[in-house]
């Protein structure tokens, strides 16, 4: 069994978005996943399972959710949880004095085609910057990530692909977590 990270968009956020842990939980299980785990109560989770491809995880799981609240539509990103290592060594920001809550990793459903953010000029978001990775974006926001024009919207239509973003400290947590 492969170890896989799911990071669903927008849970919990608001009334609207309700999705509780144990429920998640449940649902991984039923489409198949074992040793699930959570972490926070934003859409994180860790679980192992046969299936090799995780695009096919992330529709199942989408599928399920949608079947279990009136099919509420909740983009999923699924990764392999030993990825999360290379994310985290990767990161090409120099993290001395960043505020860790201020610095997003954006992770994407599929790989990063640097043709499409070649017309991003990074000063046009100052002074927030980024910088793309292989299948996610590093955003240090320093004004906040509430204010960020460099959301998962803007990924989303730029890319053609899934987006949901994670802090940093998430981010680090998540893949010491994955090491377990």
């Amino acid at each position: 069994m492969t170890g896989y990270v799911a990071l669903l968009r927008g849970i919990n956020v608001g009334a609207t978005t309700r999705l509780p842990m144990q429920d998640l939980r449940q649902l991984l299980e039923e489409i198949g996943g074992a040793c699930v785990r959570t972490h926070l109560q934003s859409g994180n989770a860790l679980f192992e399972h046969e299936q090799a491809d995780p695009g096919k995880l992330a529709d199942a799981l989408e599928a399920a959710i949608a079947a279990a609240f009136d099919g509420r539509k909740v983009p999923c990103v699924v990764r392999e949880a030993a990825a999360l290592a290379g994310v985290v060594e990767r990161n090409p920001f120099d993290m001395t004095g960043v505020d860790p809550a201020r610095f997003l990793v954006t992770f994407l459903s599929g790989p990063v085609d640097p043709d499409r953010i070649a017309g991003l000029d990074p000063a046009d978001f100052a002074p927030d910057d980024f910088r793309p990775g292989e299948r996610e974006i590093y955003v240090h926001c320093p004004g906040g990530v509430q204010k960020t024009r460099l959301s998962h919207a803007l990924w989303e239509k730029r890319l053609g692909l899934t987006a949901t973003a994670r802090n940093w400290n998430t981010v680090t947590r998540l893949a010491a977590m994955a090491a377990e």
